[in-house]
């Protein structure tokens, strides 16, 4: 028997990952990509002195806020420089340049107008910035400053139309905008008081 578990022993560390490999059989279902890209200058003054400008004008965490918009904007230029690189009448072309523009229009990055794979090229981290739940929010007068308006959305006092919404980084569509407003449930919109509130009118009742 003891020869036969160090066989066994033996067997394992020749073949580790085979044998780990056994125990998480199965579908993965978890997304292993990043979503933002870290520069490949870490101490470019200048760039270092414009994120620390976004960062300030539209109260957000951190860098990687920045780097992820950064990310999805390349990928959107990228997408239509090799749309551009087809014929104008190519299928690929027609269909996928249409289904780009009009989920831009959808969320205000682009004007209606503008209806060429061009003014793609020339969108800017400032233009998904403005579109950002935080921003709308403070920008609708709902909070007193940037700050206030990322901690009311962290705290679930703001919905989107019938959904409350408590990501800031929240993308907000065009038709979606004059929906933005204080949950229903919120203690802000006349519903029940919060924690601190309710223990301060529970000591002035017992006084």
């Amino acid at each position: 028997r003891c020869v036969q578990e160090t066989g066994i022993n033996a067997e394992y560390m020749g073949n580790k990952k085979k044998f780990e490999g056994i125990k998480y059989m199965g579908k993965h279902y978890r997304n292993q990509s990043k979503v933002y890209k870290t520069p490949k200058r870490p101490f470019e003054k200048e760039r270092l002195d414009n994120e620390l400008q976004v960062i300030g004008k539209y109260g957000l965490k951190n860098k990687r806020e920045v780097w992820r918009v950064q990310l999805t904007l390349a990928k959107m230029r990228k997408a239509a420089r090799t749309l551009l690189t087809l014929p104008e009448k190519d299928p690929r072309r027609l269909f996928e340049g249409a289904a780009l523009l009009k989920r831009l229009v959808r969320y205000g990055l682009l004007s209606e107008t503008e209806t060429k794979l061009d003014y793609i090229l020339g969108l800017t981290v400032q233009k998904f910035m403005e579109r950002r739940l935080q921003t709308k929010v403070y920008k609708n007068q709902i909070a007193k400053s940037i700050h206030h308006a990322r901690v009311l959305i962290r705290q679930r006092h703001i919905r989107v139309g019938r959904q409350i919404v408590n990501v800031p980084s929240f993308m907000v569509r065009v038709n979606s905008e004059k929906q933005i407003d204080f949950a229903i449930n919120s203690s802000l919109a006349g519903g029940r008081p919060g924690r601190t509130k309710r223990k301060t009118l529970k000591n002035k009742g017992g006084e």
